[in-house]
């Protein structure tokens, strides 16, 4: 298998082609060159998020140039491409069964930013070092459901409504679409009365540990899964740190390690 095969698969290609915006193809009067593949720009977004690479340094194995790849990119992340493709990837996994909705968890994880831009802001945990968030609720199997991303200032409580009204419908095996948990799990970022009462009256059962009770040392019976999503999301090396100065161009990337992270339960 080649290593274009190995970064995107035929299955995800064919999902991909179902959420990018259709493209008039306008042949240049005299000749020209021809417009690069999506198939082609897809591969080498890939190998950016997972390599960590910059895009000047975007291998020309992968056929089209790194100002293509940038430009298209752009493009599809202001299209909110990555999204809709998550979305699609988890409605897979939602039709095959492979959601396990009983117990879900919420946390979040912060990077250095090197660049600044929006959505950044100095780190308390980092010596006031500039960062950003990535926030994220994953079902009890880890798989992530809602991603977002924050300054780094920004209290893990005041994530927790957003992530969890983000949460898009999604299909099931029997019956209709769901996106509400019957449990979320956080920790003692999220201890606060007011999304308690919240969650309940969304039909969801909160399971946050509380100050002064639950020893810090232990990560929690449920909690544990999405500190191993945070690992998996580390997969992709491009979210290690900021470089982005545009907070969507980040979402992207966030995004792109998302899906990637379902659609490998989906390829299994």
């Amino acid at each position: 298998m080649s290593l274009a095969e190995r970064l995107v698969s035929d299955e995800l290609w064919e999902l991909f082609r179902r959420v990018v915006p259709p493209t008039e193809v306008v042949r240049p009067q005299g000749g020209g060159r021809r417009r690069a593949g999506d198939r082609e720009v897809l591969t080498a977004i890939v190998f950016v998020a997972t390599s960590g690479c910059t895009w000047r340094q975007l291998p020309p194995v992968f056929g089209p140039c790194w100002q293509t790849v940038y430009r298209r990119f752009a493009q599809w992340s202001g299209d909110r491409v990555w999204a809709r493709l998550h979305r699609v990837v988890l409605d897979e996994l939602g039709a095959r069964g492979e959601l396990d909705w009983s117990r879900c968890a919420i946390d979040s994880v912060s990077v250095r930013a090197t660049k600044g831009g929006f959505l950044t802001a100095p780190n308390p945990t980092d010596r006031g070092k500039l960062g950003s968030k990535i926030h994220l609720v994953t079902d009890r199997n880890g798989l992530p459901m809602s991603i977002g991303i924050s300054g780094a200032n920004l209290h893990d409580s005041q994530g927790l409504q957003p992530l969890v009204c983000g949460i898009p419908p999604i299909r099931s095996r029997r019956g209709p679409r769901r996106r509400r948990p019957d449990k979320l799990h956080g920790d003692k970022g999220y201890d606060y009365d007011h999304l308690r009462r919240w969650l309940r009256g969304r039909g969801i059962t909160p399971r946050i540990a509380r100050k002064g009770v639950e020893s810090s040392e232990r990560l929690g019976r449920h909690r544990w899964v999405v500190e191993r999503t945070v690992s998996w999301l580390a997969g992709c090396r491009r979210l290690h740190r900021r470089y982005e100065r545009k907070p969507e161009h980040f979402l992207a990337f966030a995004g792109i390690a998302a899906m990637l992270v379902c659609y490998r339960r989906l390829d299994t």
